[in-house]
């Protein structure tokens, strides 16, 4: 008896007949909607502080310093880099001592090309507060005391 239901339950789940009427649960609309695109960050509030992105990695703060002080005058300029390589991480920072000049370099360097990049300069967005809950844990060491590492 087993062998005839499971028999009868394989030609159930590949009938032809399944597919000939097509009910709405097997081929529903919502199943086949792309996701929603995501929503874009919000624009950061004018200010005379710039995020550039997409910086070589050749390009040194002086560098990023120089391409915007054309538009106005550059309080501080930035090139976050790595602490291994020394190369740029491939975004920085630059501070205009107006917002009109800030507003200029944007306007005038935006999509532009740096030592052979395209960079994107935005007004930068301020650091989200710190998460409330403490500081988080070190990882645990598992070999001891520095003191300990050559006595048995």
């Amino acid at each position: 008896m087993a062998a005839v239901a499971a028999r009868f339950g394989l030609r159930r789940m590949f009938s032809i007949a399944d597919f000939a009427t097509p009910n709405a649960r097997m081929f529903s609309i919502s199943a086949f909607a792309p996701p929603s695109p995501p929503t874009p960050p919000p624009k950061a509030d004018p200010s005379p502080n710039l995020f550039v992105s997409g910086l070589s990695k050749r390009t040194t703060t002086d560098g990023l310093r120089e391409a915007f002080a054309k538009f106005g005058e550059v309080e501080h300029a930035r090139v976050v880099t790595d602490r291994v390589t020394g190369f740029s991480k491939g975004f920085g920072f630059v501070r205009y001592v107006t917002v009109e000049d800030a507003a200029k370099g944007i306007e005038g360097m935006d999509g532009k090309f740096l030592d052979g990049w395209v960079i994107f300069a935005e007004y930068a967005r301020p650091r989200p507060p710190p998460q409330m809950g403490g500081a988080t844990p070190q990882p645990q060491q598992s070999w001891g005391t520095p003191g300990s590492w050559g006595s048995q």
